[in-house]
């Protein structure tokens, strides 16, 4: 009965995220419900002592990180920087390689720091007169910006600033860095493997003699490349922040130590931080204000008009985007401390290799959320001290568990039901029905490129 209850709350929760409902609302509602039917009396102080512990626990470590990051995206936005760098891309790369292009700018952009939601608006307008131009049946571009923003920048590559490679770091004591060899060679297995079946599926359209549509929605207005700014200058913020990433990483712990401790006259005891634990956080963040401090110096005049409105939605966007994960994270809390977990922990044991028992635990988890932050956060939530364990008793790096986690959220994340997905569709102003075929392949490539890694990294121990 208690295994029951555990994965009645979670397909009640798969069900509420899929319908569209608030996962801020039914997390807790989910969490509560599976609590009342194991045992009544124990709601209210598992509410107060486990899951708002557990969200304001996240809240705490990562709601600057999306802060910042959905303030960089949108300064890049208004400056018209990332129409520059996609309209350099159509020129430099060509217009006759159109899911070339695509990929490229998605991941260029999501690599650089710019939230996958901001890509996804940003590239449309160009993405759609690329394909007109080049008559390739527009129902194939969701794929494309699949493979670029949701893929390979999100997770793999080592450095990059999007949340799912910050949240391991504070749980394994790694940096967003963690194991870059295995990371690109993840990438280019999705890369290799992703272009080669966009190519197939454009070349079997133009067998067919399928061209671009017609009678298509949401349509955007021709694009106005005349006034751009320098592609030079646009792609100086994104590059700033992988440096200066890269930087921050290897320099916070030589300025603070091990522990960094602050004494202040007001209070009672030092404020002291284990640095470990936060430097790939404190890094990402710095990494950021740098970023947007740079657009605002050199497009101040262009981002002033729009900038009150713009930075209002950027942090209403972030506090719904950090909330609904730390709702998760509070749901995945709770769960761990009931007793139908422990069946589902026992089985998951049963999977002997700690590293595939990690991918299997942490990607089925974002499947059934639909959110790869959220699956992730879930998992490490319940699971991370076994997770961790096993790959100590079988001599395995912490770096590589992180890549491995981190690739692993980003596999089975992107069914029918994910936020992104729907938010993609509907800009593009296509349906499941018509597009979610390719969508789903780059969710197959992206699961099996976390084996792909595994398989590598035990045959020849690279990191």
């Amino acid at each position: 009965m208690s295994l029951i209850i555990v994965i009645a709350a979670l397909a009640f929760l798969m069900l509420a995220a899929y319908r569209g409902y608030s996962v801020i609302l039914f997390a807790p509602l989910a969490a509560l419900g599976a609590v009342m039917l194991t045992d009544p009396a124990a709601v209210a102080p598992v509410f107060a002592g486990i899951f708002m512990e557990k969200v304001v626990g996240f809240l705490k470590l990562y709601f600057p990180v999306f802060l910042l990051g959905a303030v960089f995206g949108k300064v890049i936005e208004l400056s018209g920087y990332s129409r520059a760098i996609v309209a350099a891309a159509i020129r430099y790369i060509g217009s006759s390689r159109a899911n070339a292009v695509i990929v490229a700018v998605c991941a260029l952009l999501t690599y650089g720091g710019v939230s996958l939601f901001v890509v996804v608006f940003a590239v449309y307008p160009f993405a759609a007169e690329l394909y007109r131009q080049s008559d390739i049946p527009k129902r194939l571009m969701p794929g494309a910006i699949a493979l670029g923003a949701f893929s390979f920048t999100m997770d793999s590559l080592p450095g990059t600033p999007q949340i799912q490679n910050i949240i391991p770091t504070t749980f394994f004591k790694t940096t967003s860095w963690a194991a870059p060899l295995l990371g690109v060679i993840g990438a280019l297995f999705i890369i290799a493997v992703g272009m080669s079946y966009l190519e197939w599926r454009r070349r079997a359209a133009l067998k067919r003699g399928e061209g671009y549509g017609s009678n298509l929605s949401n349509e955007p207005e021709p694009v106005q490349t005349a006034s751009l700014p320098h592609p030079l200058l646009a792609i100086a913020p994104l590059v700033l922040v992988g440096v200066a990433n890269f930087v921050l990483t290897r320099m916070i712990p030589q300025w603070y130590g091990p522990q960094s401790e602050v004494a202040l006259p007001g209070l009672a005891k030092p404020v002291t931080v284990a640095t470990a634990s936060m430097v790939g956080i404190w890094a990402v963040e710095g990494a950021l204000l740098l970023g947007i401090a740079f657009v605002l110096v050199t497009a101040f005049k262009t981002v002033r008009e729009r900038f009150a409105e713009g930075s209002k939605t950027a942090v209403g966007g972030a506090l719904l985007a950090s909330m609904n994960t730390a709702s998760e994270y509070g749901f995945g809390g709770v769960i761990a401390a009931l007793p139908g977990f422990l069946a589902v922990s026992q089985m998951l044991k049963s999977v002997p290799d700690p590293l595939v028992n990690a991918a299997v635990s942490v990607s089925s988890l974002a499947g059934i959320t639909g959110s790869a932050s959220g699956g992730m956060s879930i998992a490490l939530a319940a699971m991370s001290e076994n997770f961790i364990q096993g790959a100590q008793a079988a001599g395995i790096p912490l770096e590589v568990l992180h890549r491995v986690v981190a690739m692993a959220s980003g596999g089975m994340d992107t069914l029918p039901h994910n936020g992104a997905v729907i938010t993609l569709l509907a800009v593009t102003g296509l349906t499941h029905r018509e597009s979610y075929r390719d969508i789903f392949a780059v969710t197959v490539i992206k699961t099996l490129a976390v084996f792909f890694v595994i398989a590598v990294f035990y045959a020849t121990g690279l990191i």
